[in-house]
């Protein structure tokens, strides 16, 4: 997410970053560059201009702190505004008063509309909600049974309509059957185009006035760049959106769409489709997404990560096994390796912890990587996976053979190995990341 961007932008504040004096030519310098790097991203000119205005007021016109050289305070003031720029707070979902709140979600045809109605439902499901979900979608072909394969999947129920039939008709069935259920939110499908067109429209207008949702969310996907951003503006002059999902954020999205489309329509996003899983939609915390833009990790959102996909009770397990008893043993590392692997791709999970961003070769966050560790760890004997001192030299050339290895990768992982017990004892301070397999991120900077 963002990775063009965030490496650009780096590249831009590098220079004002290392500077002990700046001074007014010099921020003014650094800023074009700044600039040149937004509008490569297909940021909104308006935009672009408006952002630097505010940082190039703020840069010229704070007192530097004594504590803090005048390059970082520029990265920080440009943070603020960046932060400001996606937001105010935390966006989230307006609950009715009483049950069911109403959840409408619009959209083009390819934005992943339909996919993201279920990532919602097992969003809300996580919180301990009833979600049901409405299929109003009766244009598109297999729309209807692609939202019921996601019920399936989350595990809640689907009020369904007949390809061809009132799309308006099934919305209020839909919102009389959770109703009478007592379910807490109604997650309304609705039927998308391939442009904007008066029926579509008007379809989604009646949709709104048969069941009044509490929010109306446009999905928007970012690999359209400022093209999304005209599309919200559509869709908001039609129906007056609430909130802004953006999708296909794992992507090479360039960036724009998402620092534009607040500044040009006024609404919130409130959530971005990280992944193809139906639990990779995250909510949108402004001050935490800028500082994933501008490379400053994100160990909220790891956190986040690793409660949603890990194996709680078998972290826990570890976690009293090597905080307890101070022992560290390549079991526990395969158990780690494979929590480890059901958060994402290493590179993703790099950017999300501070300072490690940089402390890994791009051949390090080889996912095959993680696999042939994985594969030498299980050519081992149980005893010697409990006791890696005893691995001599006939025993690790054993080992190589049968994980389909060299030699020379077992001697390394066992060296690694070794630093990682160092850490582990340190880690028995307290030091830790709550939530996570002890030792993960000195598993991820090897």
């Amino acid at each position: 997410m963002f990775d063009e961007l965030s490496e650009k932008l780096d590249k831009a504040l590098g220079g004002l970053r290392q500077r002990g004096v700046l001074t007014e030519p010099m921020i003014r310098e650094g800023l074009r560059e700044v600039r040149r790097v937004l509008l490569e991203a297909d940021v909104n000119f308006r935009v672009t201009r408006e952002f630097l205005g505010r940082v190039q007021e703020r840069a010229l016109g704070e007192a530097v702190v004594d504590s803090v050289s005048p390059g970082q305070q520029i990265v920080k003031i440009v943070h603020d505004e960046l932060a400001h720029l996606l937001g105010e707070g935390t966006p989230g979902i307006e609950w009715a008063s009483s049950p069911p709140t109403v959840v409408m979600v619009v959209g083009l045809q390819g934005s992943g509309k339909t996919t993201t109605a279920g990532k919602l439902a097992a969003r809300f499901l996580r919180q301990g909600r009833q979600p049901m979900l409405a299929a109003c979608d009766l244009v598109r072909p297999a729309a209807v049974e692609q939202l019921r394969t996601l019920a399936r999947q989350v595990g809640v129920p689907i009020h369904e309509g007949r390809a061809g039939g009132d799309p308006v008709s099934v919305a209020k069935e839909a919102y009389q059957k959770a109703k009478e259920a007592g379910t807490s939110v109604l997650i309304v499908d609705t039927a998308g185009r391939l442009q904007i067109d008066e029926a579509m429209m008007d379809e989604l207008r009646r949709i709104k006035a048969a069941v009044s949702p509490n929010e109306i969310l446009f999905v928007a996907d970012a690999m359209t760049g400022q093209e999304a951003v005209r599309i919200a503006e559509g869709f908001d002059e039609a129906l007056d959106v609430t909130g802004v999902i953006l999708t296909k954020m794992e992507g090479d999205a360039r960036g724009g769409a998402a620092l534009s489309i607040r500044g040009v329509v006024g609404k919130p996003i409130k959530f971005v489709g990280v992944g193809e899983g139906l639990d990779e939609l995250d909510g949108v915390d402004p001050e935490r997404l800028a500082g994933r833009i501008l490379q400053r990790g994100d160990v909220v959102g790891l956190v986040e990560r690793a409660q949603r996909t890990m194996d709680l009770e078998e972290t826990e397990k570890l976690q009293k096994r090597v905080m307890g008893k101070g022992t560290f043993t390549l079991e526990d590392f395969l158990v780690a390796i494979k929590q480890v692997q059901k958060m994402g791709p290493l590179d993703q999970l790099m950017k999300l912890i501070p300072g490690m961003k940089n402390k890994l070769p791009a051949a390090g966050m080889d996912p095959k990587r993680m696999k042939h560790v994985e594969a030498i760890i299980l050519s081992m004997t149980p005893e010697e996976r409990r006791r890696p001192e005893i691995l001599n030299g006939s025993r690790r050339a054993r080992i190589a053979k049968g994980s389909g290895r060299p030699v020379a990768e077992v001697n390394r992982l066992m060296k690694q190995f070794k630093e990682m017990k160092k850490m582990m004892k340190q880690m028995k301070g307290g030091r830790g990341m709550p939530g996570m397999p002890p030792g993960m991120p000195g598993m991820m900077s090897r």
